[in-house]
């Protein structure tokens, strides 16, 4: 759970938001034109207001908690029917949530069968990091959040059932000052630690069926082997033979 609550409600909330938004935004794009399907839902302010061009959804609704959106509600409870959305948007939403899995698990229930569910969250293996150390940004945005590494993302993805198709990195700073441009030390540190961007962008699309474990093939597999009665028979034959 955040520190003292705080979620970001606008992009202006967090150091360098707009450049946060350009940056998330430009490396999405190419995803959009693969989602198919009639609706997509944005979960959070900061998921609804990101720019998806190209996009072939029939319809996209937005949710947050309140505000405005196309409904308000708990994101552990969206007010919606099982597997009717085709894509899901949570943008640097499970950061700020006290129980981040519950939430996908919601999203899982209401997410069809191959649809696309993107997730990008603040990387704690990142510059950004320094921040939740220093007393003075502990209780600002986006320091008071929880961040999660990708890996342990891709382990609750892997535990619903989802295959990851997607996995970057982006902003390659501390986010403490601001970002005119990328800088030098930006630039190294990208290509000498490609995983050490400050945000990180998982795309994952949910399985046509669950993977069944291989305990279980095994034991369906094993057959069941019982003892014919040869010596009976052989016993009766004998005695009729007499």
């Amino acid at each position: 759970m955040t520190i003292n609550g705080t979620k970001p409600q606008q992009w202006q909330d967090l150091p360098n938001g707009l450049w946060l938004q350009e940056a998330i935004e430009d490396k999405l794009s190419p995803w959009w034109p693969k989602v198919f399907g009639y609706h997509l839902l944005s979960m959070g302010p900061l998921s609804a207001t990101l720019e998806k061009p190209n996009l072939p959804i029939g319809r996209e609704f937005s949710m947050c908690q309140q505000g405005e959106a196309n409904f308000n509600g708990n994101y552990c409870a969206i007010p919606l029917q099982n597997g009717v959305i085709d894509g899901v948007v949570c943008n640097l939403l499970l950061d700020f949530e006290p129980d981040p899995y519950r939430v996908l698990r919601e999203i899982d229930r209401v997410l069809i069968s191959g649809g696309y569910l993107f997730i990008i969250g603040f990387n704690p293996l990142s510059p950004a990091f320094i921040g939740k150390m220093l007393p003075k940004y502990q209780d600002k945005l986006p320091w008071c959040g929880r961040f999660f590494t990708p890996s342990r993302v891709k382990d609750w993805l892997g535990l619903l059932g989802y295959q990851l198709v997607g996995d970057e990195r982006l902003v390659y700073h501390h986010l403490m000052r601001d970002i005119y441009d990328e800088s030098i030390w930006q630039q190294a540190l990208q290509a000498w630690l490609p995983g050490a961007g400050a945000v990180y962008v998982l795309v994952a699309r949910k399985l046509e069926s669950p993977l069944t474990p291989l305990a279980d093939k095994q034991a369906v597999r094993q057959p069941k082997w019982s003892t014919a009665p040869t010596v009976g028979r052989a016993g009766n034959l004998g005695s009729h033979c007499k």
